[in-house]
């Protein structure tokens, strides 16, 4: 009964990620008129939770089968419609198009009229009597000429932010599958790459004396299923490097883990935060191993395109408020402006160093845990697929509480309002402090029972 059970609410979590991607329609970034979908992400969440809950009465060999066929289940119900909440991947198909062609993608902007001949009709649709129509579809001026272009591609007017890593798989992706593939693609990517943590995930526990169940908390996470492989963000490609990098660490393979973290790094360059909990006392083979695998990676890229291998990165920085400290929507209430900045780069900085101080790095999940979920709650990004580095983490530490980050930062994207923002991070916050304290047996009791217990 325990097994039906379990199996009744993945079958349903499957069904409602299929009616979120497909029923729902695509986010209307004009009219912001997306309830249906928060409602049903609420509902996917619940969902999530109570499967969690159900998998403690499963044990043995079912419960293993249970946690790959519900990840299996929920993911391939993720690709039954293109992306909604994000447009990322159009231009993972840009850039791979690209340079199939032979043209660095650092090199033109997606609008620009030297590039004409490789747009195809799902990326740059025709204008509709002199509109652009359709979801998705946006409007950009073409350089030097002025014309009309309609394109899925967001910020077609600038360069693209992805480092070269990501770059070759987008590439790789395209070589595969032409130009012609819309979204599936990048979905069947997310796809197998969430497999392919799960099944991590699931020898690294069983391996190390832990509970193998904690897989669950990725295969079945709603985060995984819709940021990874709905919108299918090349971060869930990097979090599966991070876990791969910190594996072979935590089994003595420092030379082999810092080259994962190096390519991770040369992913998202998100990942560099993964660092620290993978130092120690000999920090020496990860560092260099890392670094010379991130600097191969770019050196192409960088011969050909010189600084231009920056792409849009300082733009986006500036375009999120990074760079004056608007972004930081908590720091900014005790530290508005430039002072948020400044404030954020400290906490992540102390932190970093405790955690390479702290973390022995054959066991460095909790190190791991705290560094990224730390880092997410300072820098409070309106993108919750940063968190996928944080989610494999929270399943080699059991520690759920931690889940709470990924749901603020759901919260913060599907809802505009900074205030409710503020709010679920703090929640999110006190939670996690909460029942860190309880994890470490400590008691708060008032200066009167204090008394009394003295007495």
């Amino acid at each position: 009964m325990r097994i039906v059970f379990t199996t009744v609410l993945l079958t349903l979590s499957a069904v409602a990620t299929a009616l979120s991607v497909s029923a729902l329609g695509f986010y209307d970034s004009k009219s912001h008129e997306f309830k249906p979908l928060i409602l049903v992400t609420v509902g996917l969440w619940l969902l999530f939770a109570l499967s969690l809950v159900a998998l403690r009465g499963v044990t043995g060999r079912a419960s293993v089968v249970l946690v790959l066929v519900g990840t299996l289940a929920i993911g391939v119900a993720a690709m039954a419609g293109p992306p909604n909440t994000s447009t990322d991947s159009a231009r993972y198909a840009w850039d791979g198009i690209v340079q199939n062609a032979g043209v660095s993608p650092y090199t033109y902007v997606p609008s620009d009229p030297a590039l004409a001949e490789l747009r195809t009709d799902w990326l740059f649709p025709q204008p509709v009597d002199g509109e652009c129509v359709g979801e998705r579809i946006m409007s950009v001026d073409e350089p030097g000429t002025g014309d009309l272009v309609c394109t899925a591609i967001n910020r077609a007017t600038v360069p693209t932010i992805y480092p070269p890593a990501s770059e070759l798989v987008f590439a790789g992706l395209r070589f595969f599958t032409g130009d012609s593939a819309q979204y599936w693609p990048s979905q069947l990517l997310g796809l197998l790459v969430s497999l392919g943590v799960t099944v991590l995930l699931l020898r690294a526990l069983q391996k190390s004396g832990r509970d193998p169940r904690w897989a669950a908390i990725w295969g079945w996470s709603p985060l995984v299923a819709t940021e990874g492989i709905t919108n299918s963000h090349i971060d869930i490609v990097s979090a599966l490097l991070l876990l791969a990098a910190t594996l072979l660490v935590a089994s003595g393979r420092r030379w082999a883990g810092g080259a994962a973290l190096g390519v991770s790094i040369a992913t998202k360059l998100i990942p560099v935060i993964g660092a620290p909990a993978l130092l120690g006392r000999r920090p020496l083979r990860v560092i260099v191993a890392s670094v010379a695998v991130f600097l191969v990676l770019y050196i192409p890229y960088v011969i050909a395109d010189g600084i231009q291998v920056l792409g849009y990165l300082p733009g986006y920085l500036s375009e999120e408020g990074y760079e004056t400290g608007t972004r930081f929507i908590m720091l900014s209430l005790i530290a508005p402006g430039p002072a948020s900045l400044v404030l954020a780069a400290l906490l992540v900085a102390a932190t970093a160093a405790l955690v390479w101080w702290k973390t022995d790095p054959a066991n460095p999940w909790l190190g791991q845990l705290v560094m990224i979920g730390v880092t997410l709650l300072v820098v409070t990004p309106r993108y919750p697929w940063y968190a996928l580095l944080l989610v494999p983490m929270i399943a080699m530490t059991g520690r759920w509480e931690w889940l709470a980050v990924p749901l603020a930062l759901t919260e913060r994207l599907l809802v505009p309002s900074v205030d409710l923002a503020r709010l679920s991070v703090a929640v999110a916050v006190v939670f996690i402090v909460v029942m860190s304290i309880r994890r470490a047996g400590w008691v708060i009791v008032s200066p009167r029972e204090s008394a009394k217990s003295v007495a």
